[in-house]
């Protein structure tokens, strides 16, 4: 005998609610649509998730009118991105004459973004976040169609029917995997180790960016502490663990502005250290009948320039301009999921493009000085380039704004 577990229906099911899940699910449920979100935590506290957002991501805020409300929230603000090379700082970005109404970046930690989304989208009736919930399986129909999700909750079994299953869950997606969508990877030789270290009274008013005599040492400010993020080979941590926590701090403070003795104080077991495991990659098909993937279920995308949460969002309000309507009007076609896809493949390849060129450069330490310096005196004398990078980076290479 078959066993029946308890039966939902809803018009999207969202799996995953991080920023691009919880912007998806507010932006269908504010046009009418029924949406329920599932978040297999039981919270949105976790450490070093991107909290990066960009102009373009303030924008959408601006857009939706809570951009003042929005900015009470604590943050830090850049306006330009700054990077030493050969010994001397450079703005490598800078965000001051974009055409937003916000011209910085806003650090500010995932789980008060998310907080904030849930409390607009929880006052709407037709959104629903169903926390400690995750999809399981699933559901297709005879001609393999998918309609919707087997899910476990904390109340046990649960099967949601749906005119729409969305994978927002990430680089390492349940939904991707089960649906069996193929991807291209492009490589990525190195990851990145983060760190906390806490801040002095009488430390200087160093700026956010990458530091240290080989580029390899990067610096946000969090208010009250450092957040620092050593790049090192692909796959080395464990030598480096091996060789023991001081001589990985001896080494860190070679290209840091933190002697070993801060970082010793700072830094007592490796436990501290969280591995950031950077991947490269893209879907070959975003969509199949019933299904979607967007943000990094569709594209995993390097931490360099921050842009992995501002492109999902990006991909969630598109997401929502394409398919409310035919969401509203029943099931949507697979050519109508597939416009998705075509509307946002641009500037993922394009920022991806980038991202592989910087990080195969930025993969080796055998650069020698001289040519940093060469490299550093050709930027500083094209004045207009941290302009253009800073709209690639803040704006990106194609802005959606919500309807």
């Amino acid at each position: 005998m078959t066993e029946t577990f308890p039966l939902r229906r809803t018009q999207c099911c969202i799996s995953g609610g991080g920023p691009a899940g919880m912007m998806l699910g507010y932006l269908l449920a504010r046009r009418g649509i029924e949406v329920v979100v599932l978040e297999k935590h039981a919270d949105f506290l976790r450490d070093f998730r991107g909290d990066t957002l960009h102009p373009s991501t303030l924008e959408v805020i601006n857009q939706l009118g809570w951009l003042e409300e929005f900015l009470q929230l604590p943050h830090q603000r850049m306006e330009r991105l700054q990077a030493e090379m050969g010994g001397q700082e450079m703005t490598i970005a800078d965000f001051t004459r974009l055409p937003t109404r916000c011209k910085f970046i806003a650090f500010m930690p995932q789980w008060d973004f998310l907080d904030f989304l849930q409390r607009k989208a929880a006052a709407l009736p037709t959104f629903t976040l169903l926390m400690e919930s995750r999809v399981t399986g699933l559901r297709v129909d005879a001609q393999q169609r998918v309609i919707g999700v087997d899910a476990m909750t904390p109340q046990g079994a649960l099967q949601i029917e749906s005119d729409l299953v969305v994978g927002c869950d990430g680089r390492h997606s349940t939904v991707r995997a089960l649906a069996g969508l193929q991807s291209r990877s492009f490589g990525a030789p190195r990851d990145v180790l983060w760190l906390k270290i806490p801040k002095h009274a009488n430390d200087p008013a160093w700026s956010t960016g990458h530091r240290g005599p080989r580029k390899n040492f990067i610096m946000i400010d969090r208010g009250d502490y450092w957040q620092c993020g050593v790049s090192i080979d692909k796959g080395s941590l464990p030598a480096l663990q091996q060789a023991g926590l001081p001589a990985f701090l001896h080494q860190v403070a070679a290209g840091a502005p933190f002697d070993a003795d801060r970082l010793a104080s700072a830094i007592t077991d490796w436990d501290q250290v969280k591995l950031l495991s950077i991947r490269i990659d893209r879907l070959d098909h975003w969509a199949r009948p019933g299904l979607l993937c967007i943000g990094d279920a569709a594209h995993a995308m390097s931490p360099i320039g921050g842009v992995g949460v501002n492109l999902a969002i990006q991909d969630a309000v598109a997401t929502a301009n394409l398919l409310a309507a035919p969401l509203q009007r029943g099931v949507p076609t697979l050519r109508q999921l597939s416009r998705v896809q075509r509307r946002r493949t641009f500037p993922t390849k394009a920022t991806q493009f980038l991202q592989v060129m910087m990080t195969r450069r930025s993969g080796s330490n055998k650069r020698p000085p001289a040519m940093i310096r060469a490299l550093g005196r050709w930027l500083r004398q094209r004045p207009w380039l941290p302009f253009l990078f800073g709209r690639l980076i803040g704006v990106g290479f194609r802005q959606e704004l919500p309807k």
